[in-house]
């Protein structure tokens, strides 16, 4: 049984994270039909609002939802995959070639958001 994740979050504009027992959550409230809006939104809350863990090596698995209310949006998985994977790189692991298990999902949602879970590979 995993334990429950941390409740602080770290919160700037519309990106927050927290991180406990190896996994890393990041979450982004909102939702673009623009993936590459994701890159640099990502990237300036880990350079000006992260100090939690810094890169490992080593094999990671990310879990991407795309979570949204009434019609889903036309957005390329794909793309919105690569965005956030290029946005975390150096903060989550050193190298997006360290993903091992990649998981990219579209769903009905509460609420318009994405959310990224990364958990180092044993």
């Amino acid at each position: 049984m995993r334990e429950p994740m941390s409740d602080v979050w770290t919160q700037h504009g519309k990106v927050r994270a927290r991180e406990a027992d190896g996994l890393l959550e990041v979450t982004v409230d909102g939702l673009t039909t623009q993936a590459k809006y994701y890159k640099p939104l990502i990237y300036e809350f880990f350079r000006k609002a992260w100090r939690g863990s810094r890169p490992a090596w080593g094999e990671f698995a990310v879990e991407i939802g795309m979570e949204y209310v009434g019609d889903p949006p036309w957005l390329d998985l794909d793309n919105l995959a690569k965005a956030i994977l290029d946005a975390i790189k150096g903060y989550a692991f050193h190298d997006d070639a360290q993903v091992a298990r990649l998981l990219v999902e579209r769903r009905p949602g509460e609420r318009e958001r994405i959310t990224v879970l990364v958990r180092k590979l044993s």
